[in-house]
This record gives structure tokens, sequence and C-alpha cells, in this order.
């Protein structure tokens, strides 16, 4: 542990971390391992801020004791990018092994000083999940740079050094930034470019530290010298060169030059016998046998061994899924070196932050001289315990990452007095700015938020709340962000008194709707079930009183919300507002009076009006029979819905003005899924109608009083789903493609005439340095690929395209020996692709091939699908980045600029959630929406709580009750299973149904057998892991 003399001026503190040891990043969930007994040694750390802490561990603890112990004291998860490097007694740098005596290594203690530096270099900084990491690597390239390591042209060391004096001055202020050039060496000439610094610095106004450390990092990560430690050595003919060891394989460098490389798939074997260092290549059957070794000298066998090392441990790190197991010990001989990698390797770490949620802790930058908004320290959080019990006003941070969480009061269960909690942060991303926030331009959002009451129900401290992982999300608290598209408020309340920020919430990290609040008595529960109807009939009427008073509210949407938030704006066209006007507001105005007397043919069936003593009120065909005959007269309002779409979206094209007033509103709590869908909704809601009076025909024996009416309204709503087939159908496809236009970039005329959406989803993309996460979005002319970019609004960037029509596809797990993989054989490329599981596999080839019929019937191709600028400039995916020189690398200076922030539509939860979404999907998913009271309860919870539950989009959207204009919280469901509880749990009530995804459990209690099978049925239609056969055309949904 730390020594008590330092304890005051530590680097922990200084990075907010609490006095505790936190989470030990070598066994994920636990405390540092307890040290053996014996003589307690101090050994002394240089950090990478080059403050010294001294930590005492015992004289016989491992090199891991006092590894974990460095990245606890820095609350650093993925601290196995790091290493711990000294120079030993023959003046060689080497690494600290984790797994021998930290004494038997280091003889002299009190005289060596171990330096905790970056060991591992991803190729993509964007790999790095958390802020403290970008921070960490961003020091680390500082060091690089000062000392001469880190080479490269005047125009990107200008660049660099301008993002890290903006991280640590904040904007430009000509003389304090001459000054602070004066005072401060980055470079070893940094005099001759100074005054490019200055420009480039002046260039940066209003970017936050994070952004500066992302784009540090952007720009070093495309350096020939990126993480490259260099090991002199010679060739068979004497030549001095250098070995360094990288992502990819080992590189040979002569001088400061890259001159050859041998990619990890190339190589057989790596060894050394005495100074010389052996690289056995795989068979090549082009070239002649003796090519395939290639011997290396090297000063000593030592400098072999040490380099031999590294290259081990960075092919385990890079290549390996888990860390390697030890070898068993040999009975009476050994042979060759027992060494190996030890430590989580980059997949484990990835996937350890999607699986968990490690806590977080603000931390402060010891170099920088602004206020950063990750920088709280404890006085700062301390002032937010006294917050008004009424209502305050919710901020956004100006830098802003894409899966922050909102700062919530928390009232905990016996506590009068609210106090504020600082919730964890999703391992994806830090706490502060991170790629993916739009720091430059923060979004006002001046919601006053009820009373305290309404925020008990956002507890994230609550005893019965789970923690949220990347992979498993639990329910996203409405902020401005949005959860599979859908757009969601803030919810947040700080004091009056503090300058705090809320953040915007991503799906996957978001606090927990708690138990605070109204919890139900079971015997009161049960009283109130025996008072009503017990007819299947009955609750099939409810479900159409329920699922309409969500219609209707999603109306208002259109004909109140959105008409007040443009009807003032004279950029807004009037044409286009009187258009929405004239065929939405009779829509609205009808179904108002429909929902009125559905709920009072609901009170009479209850019993709670004098009707029933006439006893006709256990019926609702009537009722249906003459709303919908009603709703005929409005046919030709409801055609014209899908011009209103239309020209809504030609007015955003032509219009920036207008463009930002749609994507505005959408900010806003009350549109909890995108505008377009909101204008659909009169035509998804015929097929409710429909699919209601086919339960109720099918229900009903002919002989009842309820079937005539009934089946005549059915035969009504059948032929307006008929006559209004094909515009739903065409709508539905240009919806999508709105929404994928505005989560992709890299792409121009994506909305083009005959292309049809087909499937979105990720696989794994084979290249030359492994596997790699990619995006696939297939349409009926191409397949294009892209990885999640890091711009504020989180768009994914186009890699590249892949023709439909000549494509061939052929499974390929035994050539490349990777599980689940196929090989899509383009004109022009090729490319080798793997899915999650075989049943994800089955569903893109068979929706690939039958787009490859569909191209190939098509007399007009269209496969100039990316910008020209793209397709000049294309990605290599073997070397992982842009093949772009170092002073084209200035326009990075401007690539955070797009609009509104975006990080939580679909698309993104399919990329977290590693799983993939169809069109016909999305068509079941319009048909499959449900709403009604549920009794929620969490895993290690007791009281079941009372909420109004919203399914649509996919997603589980949570109300106090249905007179709620926006919703509190919500649950995406993909990647979610749908079950029924064990006995093991302890679940003792009826209609009970379990959602888990990993080690997130939810329980939803309904109120009968119907809706509790109403529930299972629309749930597990948005879950991956269904095995619901797929219609062959989406007409057959209808």
């Amino acid at each position: 542990m730390v020594e008590p003399a330092d304890r005051s001026s530590t680097a922990g503190q200084r990075l907010g971390a609490p006095e505790s040891f936190g989470v030990s990043t070598l066994e994920p969930g636990l405390r540092p391992p307890a040290q053996p007994p014996g003589r307690q040694v101090s050994m002394r750390v240089q950090m990478l801020d080059d403050t010294q802490e001294v930590f005492q561990i015992s004289q016989r603890s491992p090199g891991k004791v006092l590894f974990d112990l460095v990245c606890a004291h820095l609350n650093l998860v993925e601290g196995d990018y790091f290493g711990l490097e000294y120079q030993d007694q023959r003046k060689m740098t080497v690494w600290l092994d984790l797994l021998k005596p930290t004494l038997k290594q280091i003889r002299r203690p009190k005289n060596t000083i171990l330096r905790f530096v970056v060991k591992f270099f991803p190729p993509d900084h964007t790999q790095l999940m958390e802020e403290l990491t970008r921070y960490l690597f961003a020091l680390q390239i500082k060091r690089d740079l000062a000392c001469g390591r880190l080479i490269c042209n005047d125009t990107s060391a200008a660049l660099m050094v301008s993002h890290i004096i903006q991280s640590e001055i904040g904007d430009f202020d000509e003389t304090q930034s001459w000054q602070h050039l004066l005072h401060n060496k980055y470079l070893p000439d940094q005099d001759a470019i100074r005054d490019e610094i200055i420009d480039c610095h002046r260039e940066h106004v209003g970017q936050t530290p994070a952004v500066s450390d992302y784009q540090l990092l952007e720009i070093a990560r495309r350096l020939e010298m990126y993480g490259v430690r260099l090991h002199p050595a010679k060739d068979r003919e004497g030549t001095k060169l250098s070995l360094a060891v990288a992502n990819s394989g080992v590189l040979v460098f002569q001088g400061n030059t890259k001159i050859n490389s041998f990619n990890w798939s190339k190589i057989r074997k790596l060894s050394f016998k005495r100074k010389r260092f052996l690289i056995k290549l795989r068979a090549d059957p082009t070239q002649n046998a003796h090519h395939d070794t290639l011997e290396f000298a090297m000063a000593s066998r030592d400098c072999c061994k040490v380099f031999w090392k590294i290259c081990v441990e960075y092919h385990a790190f890079f290549r390996l899924f888990e860390e390697p197991k030890p070898r068993p010990k040999p009975i009476l001989f050994t042979r060759g070196s027992s060494f190996r990698f030890s430590g989580r390797t980059q997949k484990q770490i990835i996937d350890y932050v999607k699986d968990s949620e490690p806590k977080k802790v603000p931390f402060e930058r010891k170099h920088s001289k602004i206020l950063s908004n990750s920088s709280m320290s404890p006085q700062s959080a301390s002032t937010r315990s006294h917050v008004p019990k009424e209502s305050a006003t919710s901020i956004p941070l100006a830098d802003q990452p894409d899966s922050d969480r909102l700062s919530h009061l928390a009232v905990p269960n016996g506590s009068e007095e609210p106090r504020a909690v600082t919730p964890p942060t999703n391992g994806l991303h830090g706490l502060t700015a991170a790629p993916g926030s739009d720091p430059t331009q923060p979004r006002q959002n001046h919601h006053v938020a009820g009373s305290v009451l309404d925020q008990q129900l956002l507890n994230p401290g609550s005893p019965g709340s789970e923690k949220s992982s990347l992979g498993g999300p639990h329910v996203a608290v409405n902020g401005n962000g949005s959860v599979n598209g859908q757009r969601m408020g803030r919810t947040g309340v700080l004091g009056a008194e503090q300058s705090a920020e809320v953040q915007p919430l991503s799906p996957l990290t978001s606090p927990l709707l708690t138990e605070a609040g109204y919890v139900r008595n079971d015997e009161e529960d049960e009283a109130r079930r025996k008072k009503f109807p017990t007819d299947k009939a009955y609750f099939i009427a409810k479900e159409l009183l329920t699922t309409e008073r969500t219609y209707l509210n999603d109306l208002q949407v259109i004909t109140e919300s959105f008409h007040s938030a443009v009807g003032k704006d004279e950029a807004f066209p009037d044409s286009v507002k009187s258009l929405i006007s004239a065929n939405y507001d009779p829509v609205y105005k009808f179904h108002q009076g429909f929902l009125k007397e559905t709920e009072q043919r609901l009170a009479q069936w209850e019993g709670r009006s004098n009707a029933h003593i006439k006893g006709d009120y256990q019926r609702i065909g009537d009722v249906l029979l003459k709303n919908i005959q009603g709703l005929r007269q409005l046919t030709i309002h409801l055609q014209k819905h899908s011009e209103c779409l239309v020209e809504l979206e030609r007015a955003c094209r032509s219009s920036r003005k207008v463009e930002t007033l749609c994507r505005d509103f959408e900010q806003q709590r009350v549109c909890y899924l995108p505008l377009n869908i909101f204008l659909l909704r009169p035509l998804h809601r015929l097929l409710h109608y429909k699919l209601i009076l086919e339960r109720l025909c099918k229900h009903y024996p002919p002989t009842h009083d309820d079937f005539r009416d009934c089946r005549a309204a059915l035969a009504d709503i059948s032929e307006m789903v008929l006559q209004l087939q094909g515009i739903m159908m065409k709508m539905e496809n240009f919806q999508k493609l709105i929404e994928l236009k505005k989560d992709l970039t890299g792409v121009e005329d994506l909305i083009s005439p005959g292309r049809e959406f087909i499937r979105l989803g990720c696989l794994s993309k084979l290249s030359g340095k492994g596997l790699q996460q990619r995006m696939f979005f297939l349409f009926s002319d191409c397949l294009v690929y892209t990885s999640r970019g890091m711009t504020p609004s989180n768009q994914f960037k186009v890699h590249g395209q892949l023709p439909l029509y000549g494509m061939t596809i052929r499974e390929s797990e035994e050539e490349w020996g990777v599980p689940h993989s196929f090989t899509l054989f383009g004109q022009r490329q090729s490319v080798v692709v793997a899915a999650s599981c075989a049943s994800e596999m089955e569903r893109w080839v068979e929706d690939i091939r039958m787009a490859i019929d569909l191209a190939e019937q098509s007399s007009s191709l269209n496969n100039d699908l990316l910008s020209t600028s793209l397709s000049d400039n294309k990605l290599s995916e073997d070397g992982g980045v842009e093949q772009e020189s170092e002073d084209e690398l200035g326009g990075s200076r401007s690539s955070l600029e797009r609009q509104g922030h975006r990080g939580n539509t679909t698309v993104h939860v399919c990329w977290h959630r590693n799983t993939s979404v169809s069109m016909v999907d999305f068509s079941i998913a319009v048909e499959n929406q449900l709403s009604g009271n549920l009794l929620r309860k969490f895993k290690n919870s007791n009281g079941w709580q009372k909420l109004w539950v919203v399914f649509t989009n996919f997603s589980l959207f949570f109300y106090k009750s249905h007179q709620d204009d926006y919703p509190l919280a919500s649950l995406p469901l993909l990647g979610y299973s749908v079950t029924v509880p064990s006995e093991s749990e302890n679940i003792h009530k009826d209609y009970v149904f379990k959602l888990h995804f990993k080690s997130h459990v939810y329980y939803f209690r309904s109120e009968s057998e119907y809706t509790f099978e109403r529930w299972m049925e629309v749930i597990r239609s948005a879950t991956c892991s269904t095995s619901r056969p797929l219609p062959s055309t989406r007409k057959d949904l209808y």
C-alpha cells in the first residue's frame, strides 16, 4: 500500500482515487491478492505524470502483486495495456515479470525505480474504453515526443503539441500560449516550429481535454513509429537494422524507416539461439524453401531473450482469446523456456468491460490548468449533498461522452433527505468527453424536473439495483440521447447552487428504475384482481384500451408538440406545416372520441358504472365496428401521410435550418422515438386493430352476441390494410433509409429509387491483424461495412462496399479455422467474415443470397453508394488505419463536426450486443406493440413496483402512469432472453416472466394469463434468441 507519509500527495488522490484499492485489473471484481507473510519491502514506481509513489509489498510476492497495487491505486480498469519496466544489473531495460517474485528480478529495490508505462499499443485508440486510459496513453505519447522516440514530420509534430497545449491550458490566448511554450519542452527542436504550433492551437477553441486526448491519439496512431521500441540487430550481411514488435507482427527498421514487416498470420515460430534471433515463416509455394527462416544477429543472448519475450506477450495479447494456460511441469528434464504471457488479453479486457461495469471515479489531470468535467475534487462532490427538494434545472456538459450517466437524486429507503449520487459510468467510455461527444456544441436543455418524488424512481444506489454493462444495458434513463433511435429527454436533478452538469445517456449504460416509490401489497393486489372480469375477451378489450392510450399520446407528439416547436419559426415551410396539420389533426380528434368510448365501455364492463343493469356491457365489437367505419372516412388523410413524410425529408435536405429544427425536436423528452416513426403511427395502428379483431373472432363462438360486430369490423379493417399496404411497405423502407442515413458517414445518396434495406448487424471481418468487429449493412444492391466512429454524432464510418451483382458466397470455417465464417467473393474484392453464432450466420447467408438474386434480377444497378472521396481514400483493413500522409492529418482538426448525438440507435445497440436485425424484424416489431401496467422486481429485491410499460421499437419504455408525457427510462431488448422463473429463484407469484442478459435479470408480473402470454409473445419477437421462422417475403406479414 502507499506509505502514509506520502498519501496526501499521491497520484491516486490527484486522479480522484478513494483510499481503498478499488478493483484489480488482473482479477476482475476482486481486491489485490493477499500478500504472502514476511518482511515488507518498499518499491518506488514512477508514474506517467512523472510523480513517484512508494508501495509496500512482501519480499516473496510476485510481480503481479505490485502491478495490481499500482493499477488499483490509479483506479485503472484497463491496466493490462500497461506494464512496469526497469533497468536490471546489466543496464538493460526489461519488463517486470508478473509471475516471478519481484525481489528475484530486482536485486536492489532501494536503488531501483520502476516506470509505469504503456506496454501494448492497440492499432485503434477507440478500442480503449475509458477516458482515464486514453489520458494515460496521451501522457505516453507526450513523453515519446519529448525524448525523440516518436519521430514524425513537422506538421504532425506541431499538430500533436497543439492538442497537448489545448488540454493543459485550454483555449488559445496568444500571450499565454507563447509563454507556455517557452517554459515547457514538448519536442527536441520545438523552437523551429513554434509559430506552427501556435497556429494549430488557435484552431482548437472550445475543445475539451478529453477530445484533445482523442485527437492526439488519432494522429499518433497513424505514424510509422507509433508504439515502436527499437531493438538493434544485424542481418546476415551485417547490415545494421532494428527489430520491433507491434500488434500486427514483427517489424524491421533501417534507421527510422520501416523496410519490412511479418504479420502474425505468416509467422510459424519465433525463437533464439545464443545471439541469433530466428523468425520461421509459413511455407509460401511461390518462394523457395530456404526463405522459410530469417535470421538476425543481436548484441547478446540476453538481448535476444528480451525481444523474444515481448514478442510472445504481444502475440498473446492481441491474437489470443484468453490468457494461455501454464505448461505442466516436466518430471525429469525441461526443454525450452517456461515463460508465458500473464494477464488478460485485449479481447478479455473488452469483454470484461462489456459484461460488467467496474466502478469509476472522476479523475484530475495533473498538467491541466482548466477545469475538466472529469476533474472533480472530493470537496466539489460533497457540495452536491444539499439539493433542494423541489425542482432544479439540469444542464448538459460541454464535453459529453456518448455513454456517460446522468447524476440523479437518490432517495434511500427510509431517508427523508435526498442526497446526490454520482453514479458509475460505463466501462466503454470515460467520465468526460470522449469521441462521440459534441464538445463544441453543447446542447442546452432547460427542462425543469418535477418533485423529488418523481426522481425516487431513478435511484442507482438502491439495494435492488443491478450494475449495468456495455453488453448488457440496463434501463436507459431519459436523457438527451435515444434508445434504438428513440430520443430521450433529461431527468437528472441537480442543485441550483452548484455548477453541476448532466450528460446524455446510452441505452447500454443507464441507471435502473428502482424500488423507491409505491410498492404494491400482495393482499391488496389479489383483492383488486378478484373485482374484475376474468373473460379473455375482457383482457383483449383492455389491450385495445391500453394501446389506444399510447397511440393517442404518440399522435399528440405530432399534432401538438411538433407543431408548437416549429410553428413559430419562419424557416419551416408553411406548405409542409399545413400538410401535416391538415392530415393529422382530423385523425387525432377522431381517436380522442374513440378512446373516450373505449374507456366508458371498459368501465361498464368492470362494473364501475350503472350501465351493467342493462346487461349489454360485456362486449367491444360494436364500439370497434362503429369507429372503424368512421375511420374509413379518414382514408384520404391516411393516404397523405406518406406525402407528409416525403415532404418533411425534402424540406430537411433543402434547408439546414429545418434539419436543425427537426433534430432539436428529437432531443426533447416527449420525442422518445425518431420523429419519422411518429408520422407512420396511424398506418401502423391499422395493423393493431386487425390483430385485436382477429383474436376476438378466434375467441368468440359464432353464436356469441359480439361475434357478428367483430367479424364485420374485421372485414372493414382488412380492406383498409389491403388498400394501404403498398404505401405502408414503401414508407417503412423509406423511413429506415432516412434513419440509416443519420447513422452512417461516408455515403452519398443512400436514399435512391429502388434501394431496399434488408439487414444490419455485427460481423467480424478477417484481416491481416485478425478478426475485427465491423457493422454491416445489407441493401438490395450492395453490402456496406463500417466501424463505429468517434464523431460527436457517433456515426458509423464506411470502410468499403461490395456490389451484390455477380457476388458469390461460400462457407469457409474449415479453410480459415474461424467458427461461423464465410467468404464473400465480389467482382473486385473478397471478404472473409465471421458471425457470433451459427444461427446468426444462417440469417446472414440466407439474406445475402436473397439479395444477390434480387440484384441479378434488377435491370438498374447502382454500385456507386459510397462517396468519391471515400472510395479514393479507402481504408486498408490490413493496416487498420487510413493510408493518408501525415500532411493530410491537419484535416482531423475539424473532424468533430456534425449533427447532434446519435449514440443510442438500434445500430449502436446491435454493435454493443453483437447481433443483427433485418427489415422483416422491423416489420414484425411494428405489429408487436403493447402497453399496460406491469409489476417490476429486481433480482435481489423483495417488493414489486407498479409501472406503466410501453413496448415498441425493440425496447421497453417505463412510465409512472399512462398519463405521463414522456418515459422515465427504457430497456433495449435486443440480445435479451425471456423465460419463466425457475423454482430455485423463489418467485412464488403467478404470471411472472423473467428478462435476462448475461448477469442482468429483471422480473415482470402481469395481471392475467392472457396479458402474460401477450408480453411473452411480443418480447420474444424483439430478442435475438428467438427461433421464430422468418416469412419468405414481407407481404406475408400483412
